[in-house]
């Protein structure tokens, strides 16, 4: 997954980062920008993206808060948060800020 970041462009800071609030399968940034990353596996696209509960947002918003506080820029970083989801051939799907406020 993180290769197809890097693809796009963005620079691998991070793969599990663990905090107090939890675990980010990846960080990456492109230029100002810090991307956490949720990557889901599954049969199926669909059934990936449907694995991501509101619990989980929840403490992947925390867990980022803990990352971002160690940010020059702090907690008024520019940053989102994808979901990276899989299917059982390998095929990819990312869906851009799939958590928001």
């Amino acid at each position: 997954m993180a290769r197809d970041y890097l693809r796009r462009g963005h620079a691998l800071r991070a793969r599990r980062w663990r905090g107090k609030g939890g675990e980010i399968d990846l960080i990456l940034d492109r230029g100002a920008l810090t991307v956490f990353v949720e990557v889901k596996k599954s049969g199926t696209l669909d059934t990936a993206a449907a694995r991501l509960s509101t619990r989980q947002m929840a403490r992947l918003r925390v867990a980022a808060e803990e990352y971002l506080g160690g940010l020059p820029a702090g907690r008024d970083s520019e940053m989102r948060f994808d979901l990276a989801c899989v299917d059982a051939t390998g095929h990819i799907s990312v869906i851009e800020n799939a958590i928001t406020d």
